[in-house]
């Protein structure tokens, strides 16, 4: 059973939730606070003795989903008519003291045996904290409830975005990526320190990192994947990499079949963007075998490195050709460590143009081209 967030959604017409609320027979009511608060008009009685659910059980955990169930008493327990659940995103000690807080989140159904699911993009995000608290009520002839006390708070949290969101989110970039475009290597920018860095720390060779937070809020490789970042793109007029970056102004350049090539296993990792017309996908290139492409195995949808919208490598007369997407803008991770005397690093002649970062990015929740119907 499906469980929908009972706000000012239900009055609307176009409200997500209600189709659900009409095959589901749920009811809007006021609820009471945890503290068993009301204001006087609420229609719930004064508060009688029902069973407390407690030993409160989440599972099945999705990044827009969850099963909760509960132990209750037997005392009194075929009274119950409905459950109330007050739903909550944990407090950020980090967060803005002065951004409006979120509206708590109260949701209600008739008793159905438990397990209960609980589901809903319009109220619940992927890997995201909240707290849950759990209450019985009895409606009366009248039409007011009965409530017991509310059982103890608990914790949990949401999970990533699963393959099959993020299949939603490949689609959705396939429609807008665009004629592909031949390209011959990939490259780097950094600061000078960074490859001074390298040379003298690291025995010549780029390490990978833990990717930041930028992008989709569910992704799964955000925060978990370790790799480098590399970009592809290059200028309509002449063929070649940019000369300007946001990044640094020295580059290290590779030839494309030294990170990409028939040992190699190529996935989608996101789609999004950043308040602006353009839209950012990223990929991953993995070493067949390597710690990387087993996590990628488990996460993210795998491209045919011959054949996709995006980036491919496919063989012309006995020699490798890429070809890159032109609409959109490509962020390659390479999952292993690169060393240096593979390529070149030379300063380049453009700008540093910070404000095409994507270093810890947001993506645009509102943007219809780059979300999918699920937590954002």
């Amino acid at each position: 059973m499906e469980v929908p967030r009972l706000d000012h959604a239900l009055n609307s017409p176009t409200s997500p939730c209600e189709e659900v609320i009409k095959n589901l027979s749920l009811e809007a009511i006021q609820l009471c606070d945890r503290d068993g608060n009301k204001s006087q008009d609420s229609g719930i009685a004064e508060m009688e003795e029902l069973p407390v659910p407690h030993n409160i059980k989440i599972s099945n955990i999705t990044c827009d989903s969850f099963k909760i169930s509960w132990e209750m008493d037997s005392k009194s327990k075929d009274r119950i008519t409905h459950y109330f659940i007050d739903l909550n995103k944990k407090e950020n000690k980090n967060s803005n003291k002065f951004k409006h807080k979120d509206v708590p989140t109260k949701l209600v159904a008739k008793a159905v045996p438990l397990p209960m699911t609980v589901r809903g993009h319009w109220f619940l995000s992927p890997r995201t904290e909240y707290t849950v608290a759990v209450q019985t009520a009895s409606k009366q002839v009248d039409g007011d409830y009965v409530v017991s006390e509310w059982s103890e708070i608990i914790e949990f949290c949401t999970a990533d975005y699963s393959k099959v969101h993020l299949t939603q989110l490949l689609e959705k970039a396939e429609v807008i990526s665009g004629r592909m475009l031949k390209f011959s290597v990939f490259y780097r920018n950094q600061h000078k320190e960074y490859f001074d860095y390298i040379r003298e720390h690291h025995g010549n060779a780029m390490q990978p990192s833990v990717k930041d937070n930028s992008g989709s809020h569910g992704s799964p490789i955000s925060g978990k994947l370790e790799g480098i970042f590399f970009s592809c793109s290059t200028e309509f007029n002449t063929g070649k990499p940019p000369q300007d970056s946001p990044y640094g102004r020295y580059r290290f350049e590779i030839a494309a079949e030294k990170l990409f090539n028939p040992n190699t296993n190529l996935y989608f990792g996101d789609f999004y963007c950043m308040y602006t017309a353009y839209h950012y996908v990223i990929l991953v290139i993995a070493p067949v075998g390597s710690p990387g492409d087993e996590f990628c195995k488990l996460r993210l949808p795998q491209l045919n490195s011959k054949d996709n919208k995006f980036l491919t490598c496919a063989e012309e007369d006995g020699v490798l050709v890429y070809h890159h997407a032109q609409d959109v803008i490509l962020e390659v991770i390479y999952t292993d460590p690169v060393d240096l005397s593979l390529g070149t690093v030379a300063e380049i002649t453009g700008h540093q143009l910070m404000s095409l970062s994507t270093a810890n990015a947001k993506k645009d929740p509102s943007c219809k081209t780059c979300n999918i119907s699920v937590g954002r």
